[in-house]
């Protein structure tokens, strides 16, 4: 049995595994792939074959990077589902949604780098091939996102149906979750769009979105780290109680 000083040490470290995942994942898209921005969508296979033999060895390292780092997001799900059920009390449905959704965005980071991999794999594949790889790759990265929605939904219900004076997640974080939300929401309709601000490298698409998520892991390790005592075990001290000190 860890003691409350090794369960409190093992909570802080896991507490990081959030920006190792989005460390991986830009550092292997951005400056090594060079898949930011992305390539247009309205391409045709002949521009995006060229994009893989003319950057091969850099999209497969990048892409293995992607790969790695997608398994940091299974630390990074138990720790917010061990937040919300400290606002349960103990696991309950909030917990087990958090859980099941955090586990299939693992999948739906590592396939799409598989798939690039994929494409890239053989220097004399089909270009229509290549293309299809591509197309499969980024609508999942960004299109099947629906998964992901709980595990949004679940943080804004745990923050802001917690009657406590001084809750576990403070308020403006779920607040923020919703604008997240509302942020993410345009990914489930790229797949309608090969141009303009809703296709896979368009503004509601790609960029707003992406920054927004990166942005969301400093906000919910902020919200982690103000309550790694009391998700240790340790007795709060109360809103009411310290205005009465």
């Amino acid at each position: 049995m860890l003691s409350p000083q090794a369960n409190l040490k093992l909570l802080q470290r896991t507490s990081w595994s959030g920006f190792v995942y989005i460390t991986f994942l830009l550092v292997g898209i951005w400056p090594i792939a060079g898949f930011f921005p992305s390539q247009p969508a309205y391409w045709n296979a002949a521009q995006i074959t060229r994009v893989y033999h003319d950057n091969v060895t850099w999209i497969r390292f990048g892409m293995v990077l992607v790969l790695v780092g997608s398994m940091f997001y299974v630390p990074w799900t138990a720790m917010l589902a061990k937040l919300i059920s400290a606002v349960e009390g103990k696991p309950g449905i909030l917990t087990y949604c958090q859980i099941i959704a955090g586990c299939t965005n693992v999948l739906l980071t590592a396939y799409p780098a598989g798939w690039w991999l994929t494409a890239s794999f053989r220097e004399d594949r089909d270009p229509q091939i290549v293309q299809l790889l591509n197309d499969i790759a980024w609508l999942q990265f960004l299109g099947v996102i629906s998964p992901f929605y709980f595990v949004v939904l679940s943080i804004i219900y745990a923050s802001l149906a917690d009657e406590d004076p001084d809750p576990i997640i403070p308020r403006w974080v779920g607040w923020f979750n919703i604008f997240f939300m509302l942020d993410l929401i345009p990914l489930s309709i790229i797949f309608l769009f090969k141009t303009g601000p809703f296709a896979w490298n368009g503004l509601f698409g790609f960029y707003l979105p992406f920054a927004t998520f990166f942005v969301w892991f400093f906000v919910m390790y902020y919200a982690i780290r103000k309550s790694l005592h009391r998700l240790n075990g340790e007795p709060a001290v109360s809103v009411v109680a310290a205005r009465a000190a």
